[in-house]
């Protein structure tokens, strides 16, 4: 009996130790990553703590688990639950970071950029994972979504140049 009591707090141990250690680097790469991009400090504080939430709950759920309070279904049910309100509720602001990703891995869009969309003509001043300023001809500072971007139509009036060196490489 007290065998089977210190295994299983060794396991517990174990288990919220490799989730926190785990979790943690993975937090310090994406926080690197997100800085590098040049995404706000606010902004980084709030992922951080959003990862540090799934990451507690990751660890109540693999303790919960190892200890039989739960079975695999519900432990399967909620997970799936949990994944798709969070999924909705993340819906919008990762479609915008993925398009910031997608725009900036085509080279659609650069500092200093003359560019026109919908109604709005201006220079990039900053691109971020989930929006763009664009300084406009009157000055006024505008933020456009990136899924705005990509869905178009986006006219880029400096990407000649940069487009004519792409495409004389393959021809």
């Amino acid at each position: 009996m007290a065998d089977t009591l210190v295994l299983t707090i060794a396991g517990i141990i174990l288990i919220a130790a490799a989730t926190f250690a785990v979790g943690e680097v993975a937090i310090r790469i994406i926080a690197r990553l997100a800085r590098k991009a040049g995404v706000a400090p606010a902004i980084i504080r709030d992922i951080r703590e959003g990862l540090s939430v799934l990451m507690i709950a990751i660890a109540v759920t693999g303790i919960a688990r190892f200890t039989g309070l739960t079975s695999e279904f519900t432990t399967l049910a909620v997970s799936g639950v949990g994944g798709l309100a969070i999924s909705l509720a993340l819906q919008t602001t990762l479609s915008n970071i993925i398009s910031g990703i997608l725009m900036f891995h085509d080279n659609v869009l650069r500092l200093g950029d003359e560019i026109e969309y919908s109604a709005i003509k201006g220079k990039v001043v900053k691109i971020g994972f989930r929006s763009t300023w664009v300084q406009a001809e009157d000055d006024a500072i505008v933020v456009i979504s990136n899924t705005s971007l990509s869905n178009g139509p986006l006219t880029n009036r400096t990407t000649k140049t940069r487009l004519a060196k792409v495409l004389e490489g393959t021809k």
